[in-house]
């Protein structure tokens, strides 16, 4: 999105629809009407976009654009109110999700990450719906169709969602078993760590979440006075491969006696060569095979 509005790129990225398509509907259904800017370029306000994520719902609900296109926008949101209502599948919830994202509806987002939590309960909520919305929202960024504030709103508001599952967990940690989670220097993304971090403790491990940006020299000195039965971490942050390595290298000298697990789409995108005791979480799946939990 640019300072005058959306472009026909972003409504294309954001709605599913082909940009060639969206011409073809508003020649011949009149669906949208784009603005010009002072220099003749065509751009799109909030409320095209509403009604184009909103039609692109109805489509894949098998409606028909030549009945949609001629709907007042009360009409479609009723029909969508009555979609949802029948059968809500992962996608429409990602949907209307990025929909009250894109326009910072709190109300909206806490409504709707409250029904999938209810539904799906947290665990697979996170894992079928909450991580494919971070994945839409990592490809829109890419493309800059959305800025890091609107993925900041969304992250803190799952956030709070999952710690309030944490706390759920109280009392229940009773394997007598220490698991270390936490970020390095200058790891912001913490998101994919506090989830796994809920599972863990789900599973009777007790926690000792120390969340973003950790020093290198607080993890030294952690260890003289605890003694974990494995550590945790992630790589989101652009790094290079060697310097991965060296960190992991590291990581192994210090932490000698304990398996250390990482994630991150910087582990998937440089694949390091990993110290023997280094295992790669891809899932959650991966996660439960090396704690010895069934799925």
């Amino acid at each position: 999105m640019n300072n005058t509005g959306y472009s026909i790129k972003d409504i294309e990225v954001l709605s599913g629809i082909k940009a060639h398509t969206i011409r073809i509907w508003e020649k011949r259904y009149n669906l949208l009407v784009p603005e010009r800017t002072d220099t003749n370029i065509r751009y799109y306000t909030d409320d095209d976009l509403r009604r184009m994520l909103n039609v692109s719902l109805l489509i894949k609900h098998g409606f028909k654009i030549s009945k949609v296109a001629a709907w007042n926008d009360e009409m479609i949101k009723n029909s969508i109110l009555e979609v949802t209502r029948s059968k809500t599948s992962e996608s429409d919830y990602i949907d209307r999700l990025m929909l009250a994202m894109i326009h910072f509806d709190n109300n909206e987002f806490v409504r709707l990450t409250n029904t999938v939590i209810e539904k799906f309960g947290m665990e697979e909520a996170v894992s079928r719906i909450f991580f494919a919305l971070f994945v839409h929202i990592g490809t829109y960024w890419q493309v800059g169709s959305i800025f890091p504030s609107q993925e900041h709103f969304v992250t803190q508001i799952i956030r709070q969602k999952l710690m309030v599952e944490i706390d759920k967990l109280e009392g229940s940690q009773k394997n007598g078993s220490l698991a270390l989670f936490y970020l390095s220097e200058n790891e912001l993304h913490e998101l994919s760590l506090l989830y796994y971090s809920y599972l863990v403790q789900k599973n009777g491990y007790s926690v000792i979440y120390l969340g973003q940006s950790v020093p290198f020299s607080d993890l030294q000195k952690l260890n003289t006075r605890l003694k974990f039965d494995f550590v945790f971490t992630a790589f989101v942050n652009s790094i290079q491969k060697e310097d991965l390595e060296n960190y992991l290298s590291e990581l192994k000298n210090l932490f000698t006696h304990q398996k250390i697990y990482i994630t991150g789409g910087q582990i998937q995108k440089l694949n390091p060569e990993l110290p023997r005791n280094v295992k790669v979480v891809k899932d959650v799946k991966d996660l439960k095979k090396y704690l010895g939990v069934n799925t």
